[in-house]
């Protein structure tokens, strides 16, 4: 069938009445809600003739795993979003969960992050099989739960055997194609000085003025071992928490006196090719330095880990790799541009579920969604067009690497 028909019969209302209603579902991690609301989409995938159900995570969480089965002698394509969403905050001027669509935007908790990706995807299959496109290749529709405690929903759907020949995964990039992204840590640094009284505090060794001689410093660092240009691009050590007091209980009633005592919090950025120890390793010379600028001072430094989380590795795929000439040549016809495409800022400093098929299947695989400048904050909101248009790049990627029977 022409492309252009094919795109042309993209039933616009029904794919933003379709998202309103998942908007609709409160979908909060770790809540009966994003149980609700997979298997909502397990029977909706059903509804369209694809083998579906839910499937266990851990405790009473499901994911909602779909296939379409091709006729054979195609390749697969798996689509990966998460149905999990954060907490709506202050500030809001619509309903969180009203599912509003105006004239430019669609609003709601987690239409950016990421609802809007996973509708995407579900109303590209659902255009071809409606305009009777059959397949020769499989399509594997994945909705999972838990990627905001790392992606244990997608670990345990890649545990259980699901993968495919190739993967799109539907975090918001504004439709970029997002190449490569970092693997994340979370640090802990403690900073032991030595308390006076403010009478004698050129005989202290301060951990607060040490603190403020040290944020700077890491929230500026680069990581060793990096492959390309492009990968350093991804590096970042961000400070997100310091509290310095007296002693490690921090007490804070006796201001006369010098801090003895610093604890600061961040997370950090790598690319693939770098290593947690490495970073470590390098922030560590940053302490060592700090120590040697601040005699007496003693500062360590320990990888801090989430019970129940897991760790979202790094993930990248070749410039020239099938998936990304695909999705490339996708975005040239319905936009008539070529795509940004690389290990593009912000999205290269977020963690996805695309690491795990990366890192456990080595699938080839490329980050691609709707939404992103909008992403978690009041009024979350998707534009139109952007949503639409992704609709229309995922159908021709299934044409293109399944194949019209």
């Amino acid at each position: 069938m022409d492309r252009t028909a094919l795109l042309a019969r993209l039933d616009e209302k029904f794919a933003l009445d379709f998202l309103s209603q998942m908007v609709r579902h409160k979908s909060y991690t770790e809540t009966e809600g994003e149980r609700k609301l997979a298997a909502w989409m397990a029977e909706r995938m059903r509804e369209l003739g694809l083998d579906a159900a839910t499937t266990p995570v851990v405790g009473e969480r499901v994911n909602a795993i779909g296939t379409l089965k091709g006729a054979g002698g195609g390749k697969s394509l798996l689509f990966n979003g998460h149905l999990d969403t954060n907490p709506a905050t202050e500030g809001w001027t619509v309903d969180p969960w009203g599912g509003l669509v105006d004239d430019k935007f669609i609003y709601g908790i987690g239409v950016s992050n990421m609802k809007s990706g996973d509708a995407a995807y579900f109303c590209a299959v659902k255009t071809l099989l409606d305009a009777g496109v059959r397949l020769k290749g499989d399509v594997i529709l994945t909705y999972v739960v838990g990627e905001l405690q790392g992606g244990v929903g997608t670990v345990a759907a890649i545990e259980q055997g699901v993968r495919a020949d190739y993967f799109i995964n539907s975090e918001p990039t504004d439709l970029t194609a997002l190449r490569m992204h970092a693997c994340a840590f979370s640090y802990l640094i403690e900073l032991t000085g030595n308390t006076r009284h403010l009478s004698k505090r050129e005989e202290a060794v301060d951990a607060i003025v040490a603190a403020c001689d040290l944020v700077p410093r890491l929230n500026a660092l680069k990581f060793s071992g990096a492959l390309s240009d492009e990968h350093l691009g991804i590096n970042r050590l961000h400070v997100g928490i310091v509290h310095g007091a007296l002693g490690r209980e921090l007490h804070e009633w006796r201001t006369p006196q010098v801090a003895d005592y610093a604890r600061i919090k961040g997370s950090g950025r790598y690319a693939p090719g770098q290593t947690e120890a490495g970073a470590i390793a390098d922030i560590q010379r940053e302490l060592d330095a700090l120590q040697q600028r601040f005699p007496g001072l003693k500062a360590t430094i320990k990888v801090e880990k989430k019970e129940g989380h897991r760790s979202m590795p790094a993930f990248e795929v070749a410039r020239d790799a099938r998936i990304v000439k695909t999705i490339n040549a996708a975005y040239q016809t319905v936009r008539g541009k070529p795509q940004p495409t690389g290990a593009i800022q912000p999205y290269g400093y977020y963690g996805t579920d695309a690491g795990h098929f990366y890192a456990a299947l080595g699938m080839e695989g490329i980050v691609c969604g709707p939404g992103g400048r909008y992403n978690t904050m009041p009024d979350e909101r998707v534009d139109i067009v952007d949503y639409l248009d992704m609709i229309r790049i995922y159908m021709l990627c299934i044409l293109d690497i399944c194949e019209e029977a």
